[in-house]
C-alpha cells in the first residue's frame, strides 16, 4: 500500500474516533424520546417529529444525552453552550488531576555511606514532591557474586529515608539488576 494512504487513512480514523459527540436534530433516529426541556422540566415521551418541532419553536436543539436509555433521553438546550459547559468541566477536571512520576536513582553494590545519604537526600526531595522512586542497583562483571551486598546497600538506602517513605516494591533481582520502589508515606 501507498505510505500516503496509510498515513491519511490513520490520521482521518483517529479523528472519527475522537469526535464521539452527542447526536442533535436531525442526526437523532430513534421513534419514541424522553424529551426535557432547557429549564429542566420533564415533557414526557414523544416521537422525534415532535420534539424537533417543539426545540424549533423555542430556537434550541435537540439533543441525545442518554442514548443507551430505554427510550433515549434527550434535552432541548442551546448546543452550543452545552458544549463550552462539557470544555470547561473536563478542564477543570484536568486542573484538578494531580501527575505523579517515577524518579529513578541508581546506585552500586560497594557505594560508600556518604554516598547513599546524599542521594537519599536527592530522592527525598522527589518523595516530598509527591513522586514515586525506583532504586536501581546494577551488578556488574564479577559484582553478581555479591548480591547479598546489595541487598544490604538497599535496606541501607530504605532505612535512611524510612520517615518520609514506604518501600512499595520491596528489593527484588531482574537480570542483573536489584530494584525497589518508594512512596511518599503520605500516599499508602
Amino acid at each position: 500500500m501507498c505510505p500516503l494512504f496509510l498515513f491519511l487513512h490513520r490520521r482521518y480514523t483517529n479523528i472519527s474516533r475522537e469526535s464521539k459527540e452527542a447526536l442533535i436534530n436531525e442526526e437523532i433516529r430513534f421513534k419514541e424520546l424522553r424529551v426535557i426541556a432547557d429549564d429542566g422540566e420533564q415533557l414526557g415521551i414523544m416521537s422525534r417529529d415532535e420534539a424537533l418541532e417543539l426545540s424549533e419553536k423555542k430556537e434550541l436543539d435537540l439533543v441525545c444525552i442518554a442514548p443507551k436509555a430505554n427510550p433515549p433521553v434527550c434535552k432541548i438546550l442551546d448546543y452550543g453552550k452545552y458544549r463550552y459547559e462539557l470544555q470547561k468541566k473536563e478542564k477543570e477536571a484536568k486542573k484538578n488531576q494531580k501527575v505523579t512520576q517515577v524518579k529513578e536513582i541508581r546506585l552500586s553494590t560497594f557505594i560508600e555511606e556518604h554516598d547513599v545519604q546524599v542521594k537519599a537526600k536527592t530522592a527525598g526531595k522527589f518523595l516530598k514532591s509527591g513522586d514515586r522512586v525506583k532504586v536501581s542497583l546494577r551488578f556488574r562483571g564479577r559484582e553478581a557474586a555479591y548480591k547479598d551486598k546489595g541487598l544490604k546497600v538497599m535496606e541501607m538506602f530504605a532505612a535512611e529515608l524510612e520517615d518520609i517513605a514506604s518501600v512499595e516494591k520491596k528489593p527484588v533481582f531482574e537480570g542483573r539488576n536489584l530494584s525497589m520502589v518508594l512512596v511518599p508515606k503520605n500516599d499508602k
